[in-house]
């Protein structure tokens, strides 16, 4: 027989049992936690964030013409030069395709953050989730067994922790619907390439940006509602590009491209409709109103004056009595008389 001390060295981890209660929390626990990755990583349950080609695909078709083109060129320059990106409009003008565009346009992973009041610094670089315990089993010798339980802490990094350690480009989308104090954990990751963990411990505390992470924000003009004023020390680490709305030339082309089975003719007197109101109302008319519009029209049955009715309920909402709607809709018919 071979004696006991040649046998080799083997070591197991043990997953410890509970009561079922307990592994019922736990394994809601696990899936929420799963969740949170999954949401970060791309929905696809993996480490890494989403493909610009993934991304691209929930975007498509992206409209280039001289203007966008000239954009996207502008913003991968100030990447260029290590910049993040600050893009600020309003609502409807293309903020968010445009970050898109450029950022799959640079062609690096690509990770989404939406601005919102209840976004906090954990929910920007992670946090601890928890405790996880396991045991070891230790045969070294046959018939003597030595068992260590283990105890820690479980860590579950969001969406600005994936960006920086990857190198990806992270869209922050309406960035200044979250609370100023939130996005402080921006300005050592924009300024001095380290992004502090509030909460991390020890060699967790901080994470080296990858050389490779690029940012770009964006957010409506200060005076719409549910906005928060970012704070000045953010605002100087940020080029700041203001997005208008496009010529006359893209907004045709962005809504022919989003509407199927509309013929060009159509398309053109409902961009030309909502570039008069533009010009007109008190209230923001944006390319989103005109796509509403198109894709309205190819619903109804055609009739007299169908194309009044239509941008009538698209931008009824935006006014507040019904009297405000007449005016609109005679507004709306005064164009489209003159056209």
């Amino acid at each position: 027989m071979t004696d006991g001390s040649d046998h080799k060295r083997k070591v197991r981890g043990l997953s410890v049992r509970s009561d079922g209660k307990e592994t019922k929390r736990r394994s809601r626990e696990k899936k929420d936690l799963d969740k949170q990755r999954s949401e970060v990583d791309g929905d696809d349950g993996n480490d890494g964030p989403q493909s610009a080609q993934k991304v691209a695909r929930r975007f498509e078709p992206f409209v280039e013409t001289d203007e966008t083109e000239a954009l996207v060129e502008r913003i991968r320059n100030w990447w260029g030069a290590e910049q993040p990106v600050h893009l600020i409009g309003p609502t409807g003008c293309g903020k968010t395709t445009m970050a898109v565009q450029s950022a799959v346009a640079r062609g690096r992973p690509i990770v989404w953050l939406e601005g919102d009041d209840a976004v906090d610094t954990a929910a920007l670089v992670g946090e601890h989730a928890g405790k996880e315990q396991y045991a070891e089993r230790d045969q070294y010798v046959r018939d003597v067994v030595k068992k260590k339980s283990i105890v820690r802490d479980r860590w579950v990094d969001n969406p600005l922790s994936v960006a920086a350690r990857e190198g990806a480009t992270l869209i922050y989308n309406e960035f200044s619907r979250s609370k100023p104090a939130a996005n402080n954990v921006l300005l050592s990751a924009f300024e001095e390439g380290i992004l502090e963990r509030s909460t991390g411990r020890g060699a967790d505390r901080t994470i080296d940006v990858h050389p490779d992470f690029r940012a770009i924000l964006t957010s409506n003009s200060v005076e719409y509602a549910g906005v928060h004023r970012p704070q000045d020390a953010l605002l100087d680490r940020l080029v700041g590009i203001h997005l208008g709305f496009y010529d006359r030339e893209t907004e045709v082309e962005i809504v022919d491209s989003r509407v199927d089975d509309l013929d060009r003719e159509n398309i053109e007197k409902i961009v030309t409709i909502v570039r008069g109101l533009r010009e007109e109302m008190d209230v923001t008319v944006g390319t989103r109103a005109a796509v509403m519009a198109a894709r309205g029209l190819t619903a109804f049955p055609p009739r007299d004056d169908l194309i009044v009715d239509i941008c009538t309920d698209v931008l009824a909402s935006k006014v507040s009595s019904r009297e405000e709607v007449e005016e609109l809709r005679d507004q709306i018919d005064s164009i489209v008389g003159g056209m």
